[in-house]
């Protein structure tokens, strides 16, 4: 199998559509098919991101100690399961946040319905369980008359402590840090141990209001719940005295985020030569051995580990005389479990990214229209082996997710899509993005990662949407409960709030 160079996934590819009907086409054909859609076909006949509803209540005492979670995840499947019992997963795990809650009650139900398939997307189920927890969380602030920043910080986990599931998360846990440079490079200013928010400047417009909001996330490194993980590597060394060429055969898939120069970086890095000495052999089967998936933010930690152990490989057999000398390494993670049907225990992941994002809307209380002014997402990214990639990330993550928040809003009725043109399914433009995205990127050290690099993809994705309703909340005083804020659901609030009108 030849994989050609094409564009970005974002999950796309990891439930089945058209797979089952080329394959049987070039069965019974013994000849080459490939199939085209139309936009139309392929927004009615390819899965999309799980519609899911949480009902939820959390208790705090007054000092802002969260010490109890309830939450009810039920997350509409579709026709078929496809990755939907793991999506699920992951929103059982993220509907409790990335805080030490002693007392925690989730469950979570896919279900099948005559709607089209549910799948992956960006966050993989995360994005939907954030979504509940950090709007739980900014209201708890405000029912303790908290800062939403302290507040965090009060309940964030640190090293040790246990999460949802009953077990620690992987050492090198930074989200305090995360919280704490987001706020500061934000709308916050410490004082002391407690944090002080900085006044926003209103439009001269009456109609405009301008608020501003906090979440933050953790999302996973890798498959989930006991999914086996491994990726191969090998690095073939040419020359004679020194080193004069650098094989590195890798099958990693790059769909558009870079990852073959991430993975050349590594490679001249662990052997220890310029970049322009190494040559990539990827996608292809008959030169490379297996390395999983183009997904859950996981390439970079486990193709560059793989690569690293074969470089280590290939530089002792290269001390040994060996021309050429070759290294082949396949790197195994710690192992993951799903889990427990009684009691909800696991170790799900062997690693996490963290993220924060502070954000500035101006809401328009006549028309509903929320305009995102200012983004800024502070990510623990461990090591930017490519920082200009890394930045790309996060700003594209942020305008996919203010689509998701704000205007991508896929309708069904009976089975049936009434939203296939993208005259009446919008994405943002030009037109509709922040005027600021700022990168924070931190560099807290994975202990498990390659360099101490975390997979980061997903990141930037997962808080947008609770912080834009935090804004929306301090701007207006009304709190949103449903994703996407189209302007006809804001209206309808507002003016059920007396707003406008």
């Amino acid at each position: 199998m030849i994989y050609p160079a094409i564009g970005g996934a974002f999950g796309g590819r990891e439930d089945m559509s058209v797979q089952i009907v080329l394959a049987l086409a070039a069965s019974k054909l013994r000849r080459p098919v490939k199939i085209i859609w139309s936009r139309e076909e392929s927004i009615i006949g390819h899965h999309k991101r799980h519609p899911v509803t949480i009902k939820t209540k959390w208790g705090a005492r007054r000092d802002g100690k969260v010490i109890a979670a309830l939450a009810e995840v039920v997350g509409d499947a579709g026709a078929y399961a496809y990755t939907s019992t793991k999506v699920l997963g992951n929103a059982n795990l993220m509907c409790a946040g990335p805080y030490e809650i002693d007392n925690v009650h989730v469950d979570t139900y896919a279900v099948y319905t005559n709607n089209l398939p549910g799948g992956a997307f960006r966050g993989f189920g995360g994005p939907q369980g954030a979504f509940a927890a950090e709007t739980q969380l900014n209201r708890l602030a405000e029912a303790l008359g908290m800062d939403p920043v302290a507040l965090r910080l009060k309940n964030v986990l640190r090293e040790g402590a246990l999460a949802s599931v009953g077990t620690p998360l992987p050492p090198g846990v930074t989200i305090p840090q995360v919280v704490e440079a987001c706020a500061r490079e934000s709308f916050w200013t410490p004082t002391g141990d407690r944090w002080q928010r900085q006044p926003v400047a209103q439009p001269g417009d009456p109609s405009r209001r301008r608020g501003v909001g906090i979440a933050c996330a953790f999302k996973n490194v890798g498959f989930s719940f006991g999914a086996p993980e491994n990726s191969w590597a090998t690095i073939e060394l040419y020359g004679s005295t020194e080193i004069e060429t650098v094989i590195l055969r890798q099958a990693g898939a790059d769909v558009g985020q870079g990852a073959h120069t991430v993975m050349t970086q590594m490679a001249a890095d662990a052997v220890g030569v310029p970049v322009e000495k190494v040559q990539l052999i990827v996608s292809d089967t008959a030169e490379t051995d297996n390395s999983g998936s183009a997904s859950a933010s996981r390439l970079t930690h486990m193709a560059g580990n793989a690569i690293r152990g074969a470089a280590a490989l290939a530089l002792e057999a290269w001390q040994n005389e060996e021309r050429p000398a070759v290294g082949r390494f396949q790197y195994r993670p710690p192992a993951t479990t799903p889990y427990d049907p009684e009691t909800g225990r696991s170790n799900p992941n062997f690693a996490y990214g963290y993220v924060a994002q502070a954000v500035e809307v101006e809401v328009d209380v006549e028309t509903g229209l929320v305009d995102l002014v200012r983004v800024i997402s502070a990510n623990d990214v461990g090591k930017a082996i490519n920082p200009q990639q890394v930045q790309g990330q996060i700003e594209g993550a942020v305008v996919q997710a203010q689509g998701y928040a704000t205007m991508e809003h896929f309708q069904m009725q009976a089975g049936r899509v009434l939203t296939p043109y993208l005259s009446n399914y919008l994405i943002p433009t030009v037109m509709d993005i922040p005027v600021e995205v700022k990168s924070v990127i931190l560099e807290y050290a994975d202990p498990r990662g390659p360099w101490g690099a975390r997979g980061m993809a997903e990141m930037p994705f997962m808080p947008l949407a609770p912080a834009i309703v935090a804004a929306l909340h301090d701007a207006t005083g009304v709190w949103f409960d449903a994703i996407p804020l189209t302007p006809d659901y804001v209206v309808e609030k507002l003016r059920a709030a007396g707003i406008g009108g």
